[in-house]
């Protein structure tokens, strides 16, 4: 039994050493590609612009309204941005690389109630981020699985 501390030190090592238990590595450019939202109904872009993270719709399953024409921000409460393209508009703005994998400072723009929210993202692993949007703190909100596209 004297050996047991020995075996439990080197469990250990191997455990901490196990690609199934490291963490992500920590890059500032992890997240930019193109994301599945958690509906399955678009995909976002993300990409560096200026030096912090943006996102936009590159792609909806019904790119069209009812009407045959391309589906637009109706829910903006600025009546001179709801003829804008859902196509092509930007969601995600101004993000910046903190620490441990998560990225701040941002905001998420919701086009099915044109409200604007506080926006943290985590990257999970290479191909899964948690995209949390609030209100005043992260407590108040509502969290996303988005998966990795390409």
């Amino acid at each position: 039994m004297k050996s047991f501390p020995i075996y439990a030190v080197l469990v250990c090592i191997m455990i901490g050493n196990s690609s199934a238990f490291r963490k992500v590595a920590e890059n500032p450019d992890a997240i930019i590609g193109i994301w599945l939202v958690q509906d399955s109904l678009s995909k976002v872009k993300i990409e560096k612009e200026n030096g912090k993270f943006i996102g936009k719709i590159v792609w909806l399953r019904e790119p069209t309204a009812k009407n045959g024409k391309p589906k637009v921000d109706t829910k903006n409460p600025d009546v001179a941005m709801q003829g804008r393209p859902l196509l092509g508009l930007q969601l995600l703005t101004n993000f910046v690389f903190d620490s441990d994998n998560v990225w701040n400072d941002g905001d998420i723009y919701d086009p099915h109630s044109g409200k604007t929210y506080s926006c943290k993202i985590t990257l999970k692993d290479n191909n899964v981020v948690e995209i949390r949007g609030y209100v005043g703190i992260s407590l108040f909100g509502r969290t996303e699985i988005w998966k990795r596209c390409l």
